[in-house]
């Protein structure tokens, strides 16, 4: 998988678009007049409202910037019907008589509580390419965990 390309979802998309644009026309100026107004306070060195504010200004630039190189890099997930596992799809795997929903997602959309998990983990990764019936054999630190693979949607 490339470095530079972020997997995502169109929905995901979307809300990294609205994200950027909250960040970009709102939070960054809200925090600048945060900054005007502490300044405006006098002594700088012991105001804790305008360290404050320096602060969330830099977390929210740092995250503007990381939510652009995301967009400007995202590559929409299209699921493909090869009856092999790739990204998009969502799989059901039994592991030691129990079965199992993942849906495999870029890293931007990873929630293992909900079952996404991203192409790249380890599981994820074992899982790709494989076809209904195939048995992933994956090594954890306790030994094997071998998945049969059910369904794929």
């Amino acid at each position: 998988m490339d470095e530079n390309i972020h997997y995502l979802s169109a929905d995901s998309l979307d809300e990294l678009k609205k994200e950027f644009l909250t960040l970009k026309n709102s939070t960054i100026p809200e925090i600048a007049k945060r900054i005007d107004e502490a300044k405006q306070q006098g002594d700088l060195s012991e105001n804790a409202e305008y360290h404050q504010a320096r602060e969330d200004m830099a977390w929210a630039q740092g995250r503007l910037i990381e939510v652009e190189k995301i967009i400007n890099s995202a590559k929409i997930i299209v699921k493909q019907s090869t009856g092999m596992i790739s990204i998009g799809d969502t799989i059901t795997v039994e592991l030691n008589g129990k079965e199992k929903k993942y849906t495999i997602v870029g890293p931007q959309e990873i929630n293992p509580t909900k079952g996404l998990i991203s192409n790249e983990s380890p599981l994820g990764e074992a899982f790709i390419g494989h076809k209904v019936g195939e048995k992933v054999e994956i090594a954890v630190p306790s030994g094997k965990m071998v998945y049969l693979i059910k369904e794929i949607k």
